[in-house]
């Protein structure tokens, strides 16, 4: 992905050097790792599970910025930038409407947000109550190293799916999506994620398409990158590498080839409508 140099974006929330946590004691190393991997991926906060082993302890200290997280911070900024020209474009041709971008919090070890805390733990998110994305920019040595998610663009692809959560607030989907969810069993909200999960993915897809045309910023092998991401975080892949059988009933986010096939939606077509997970015969 060619990103170095080009303007980053102005609605980032630098929090990385304020006080904060740390993982500390307790839960460590591999088993940590492994905790974190699949609290995120399957839904689940397990900040409360890391508490209670002794894993998070929220300690106020200062924090040091190294220069691979400097490094890390202007691709963010720069990803996000381009999430911002292209959903604008997108907002006005296709919508006749206006985009109103979100605000992107980096950090490091812990800090709060109106969705509950931001850690490790949950890895990156969107809060549609402060219409914030959370990012602690450690997340992309989890997808490289742990997840087998390598490269640049799988990264861009994380931030991509985030600020498409908010794409979706901003048209109503989401908050309409989520009170559903509040009145259905348990079962029933979770299809219904998998499909909030899904357009999103496609969304990603169609903010991949729209950048390649305005920026070129697309590279050989990128497209590679970001669907050898979406195959490595399907439901039924994290499952069984954490030696589970897969569950469907308890999918959230949806299988490896559903991430795969709905991002490469957004990307063929660059059309919003294409992306009605909702009213699709067939996930």
């Amino acid at each position: 992905m060619k990103w170095q140099g080009r303007r980053g974006s102005r609605n980032i929330e630098d929090r990385r050097s304020m006080s904060g946590g740390k993982a500390v004691g307790g839960i460590g190393g591999l088993g940590l790792i492994a905790v974190v991997v699949i609290g995120y991926f399957l839904g689940i906060d397990v900040t409360p599970l890391l508490e209670g082993a002794g894993g998070i302890s929220p300690q106020t200290q200062s924090t040091q910025i190294t220069a691979a997280d400097e490094e890390a911070a202007q691709f963010v900024s720069v990803t996000l930038a381009d999430t911002e020209e292209i959903w604008t474009g997108v907002f006005a041709d296709q919508l006749n409407a206006r985009y109103e971008p979100p605000i992107l919090v980096l950090y490091k070890g812990v800090t709060q947000s109106p969705c509950g805390s931001a850690s490790g733990a949950t890895g990156p998110f969107y809060c549609p109550s402060d219409q914030k994305v959370y990012l602690d920019t450690d997340f992309f040595t989890t997808m490289s190293r742990t997840l087998g998610a390598k490269g640049d663009f799988a990264a861009a692809y994380v931030v991509a799916h985030e600020v498409a959560h908010h794409v979706q607030n901003e048209l109503g989907i989401l908050g309409q999506a989520n009170a559903y969810r509040a009145q259905v069993s348990e079962d029933k909200s979770n299809a219904v994620s998998v499909m909030i999960e899904l357009q999103a993915d496609c969304y990603s897809g169609i903010w991949a398409k729209k950048a390649d045309e305005a920026f070129g910023s697309i590279e050989h092998g990128d497209i590679r990158e970001a669907l050898n991401a979406a195959k490595q975080i399907g439901d039924d892949t994290l499952q069984k590498n954490a030696g589970r059988v897969p569950q469907p009933h308890t999918f959230t986010h949806g299988t490896s080839e559903q991430r795969q096939n709905w991002f490469a939606t957004g990307y063929k077509t660059g059309d919003l409508a294409s992306c009605d997970t909702f009213s699709a015969d067939r996930l």
